[in-house]
């Protein structure tokens, strides 16, 4: 009987079928949940009380590891305030379901660090204060500081 049970390693393809990677598409949409925590300043515990969810299972979602379904989708998009399309603003086009991405359709490398960074607690912080400065001169002199702190010289 175990014969007739075909696997995908027949087809050369192997498969761990107990160390799943994370679809990148549901780590995009992951980060998207996290961003948009992160910038109503809402805990991941409080998310899953909104949702009926322990923070664990928040987590999970955040990092792509288990991919959220339509209805979950929705109840986010409700709690978070955001339409459902935003968790796929920004998404890597070229993304295919196995991974790969399609030559000539790739995120551009530049377009994506943004939202890395402001998916960070430090880039929220900064990001957060910078904008609470009024003056257009304060903010070019510290622009102007981070880039000769980075070595950049552009």
């Amino acid at each position: 009987m175990a014969d007739n049970i075909s696997t995908e390693e027949d087809s050369g393809e192997e498969i761990s079928r107990g160390s799943r990677r994370a679809n990148p598409m549901d780590v995009h949409v992951g980060s998207r949940v996290r961003l948009r925590r992160m910038l109503l300043g809402m805990s991941q515990e409080k998310l899953g009380e909104h949702l009926g969810l322990t923070f664990q299972q928040v987590q999970k979602y955040e990092k792509g590891v288990n991919r959220i379904g339509a209805s979950r989708l929705f109840d986010l998009a409700k709690v978070l305030g955001v339409p459902v399309q935003f968790f796929y603003d920004e998404a890597p086009s070229g993304v295919q379901t196995t991974g790969n991405v399609i030559a000539g359709f790739a995120e551009r490398p530049g377009e994506s660090y943004v939202v890395d960074f402001l998916g960070t607690r430090e880039g929220l912080e900064l990001n957060k204060a910078f904008a609470r400065i009024s003056d257009s001169k304060v903010r070019r002199s510290i622009v102007d500081l981070v880039r000769s702190l980075a070595g950049d010289e552009n």
